[in-house]
């Protein structure tokens, strides 16, 4: 069986038991976790396809750890944060979770975030291209390898999210792009009473466009209307 295999990291015992056993019934292979130190442990010693991630948790807390896994790994990341708090929220977003929910939250629910992360993630870069590069001010956007090269042939680390956005604007430069299209081309739900959520996600994009000169002026704000991305973009 080649089911998918979830590390579910939350100190909370019941909430640990119900939502794992919901997501195996769900289909999927499940490694639950109590905190930092067996989370380490799980990504040490089996295959993880994607973390949910308690941002609430004991001794380190979920966003130091989300930080810690985005800095080693592009492996999908759901945070769970407590309902209302916004600044958890904008603050993991901009560490590269692809995806958040308010806790309480259902497992039906969850199951469904996860299923469209995975979906995201797991892709065949096959959308009808005659040819699989995306080349513009120096950069090179391979979509067979979901991969961000920049001028000097460095491989820059996406996010799920990220990728989504970015393969977004070179599919449309030079065209103002609304909040609400960039949501639905990146088939991005992050936002959904979250209004700005694509505002962090172009913001990190930004700073990672940004390591090469030239590169912060690459994708242009439009007052009132949304995003613009200013280069030429060929394929390759």
């Amino acid at each position: 069986m080649n089911e998918p295999h979830i590390l579910f990291v939350d100190d909370d015992v019941e909430i640990r038991q119900l939502t794992s056993k919901f997501l195996r019934q769900s289909g999927f292979r499940v490694t639950p976790a109590r905190d930092g130190r067996e989370m380490r442990e799980a990504l040490k010693s089996t295959q993880i396809d994607l973390v949910v991630l308690d941002l609430m948790l004991p001794g380190t807390s979920g966003l130091d750890l989300c930080r810690e896994l985005r800095a080693s790994s592009s492996m999908p990341i759901i945070i769970l944060t407590a309902r209302g708090e916004e600044t958890d929220r904008i603050v993991g977003l901009e560490l590269g979770a692809d995806d958040y929910l308010a806790k309480p939250c259902s497992p039906r629910e969850l199951t469904a975030r996860v299923r469209a992360v995975l979906r995201r993630s797991m892709a065949e870069p096959n959308r009808g291209y005659e040819s699989w590069c995306f080349s513009f001010e120096g950069w090179t956007l391979d979509t067979r390898k979901r991969e961000l090269i920049d001028a000097r042939k460095v491989a820059i680390d996406l996010s799920t999210s990220e990728y989504d956005l970015l393969l977004s604007f070179v599919e449309a430069p030079q065209r103002v792009l609304s909040r609400e299209h960039l949501l639905d081309a990146a088939r991005n739900r992050i936002a959904t009473g979250f209004d700005r959520a694509i505002d962090v996600q172009v913001s990190r994009l930004r700073r990672k466009l940004a390591s090469c000169p030239g590169g912060e002026d690459i994708i242009k704000t439009i007052r009132g209307a949304g995003y613009l991305f200013s280069p030429e973009v060929r394929r390759t």
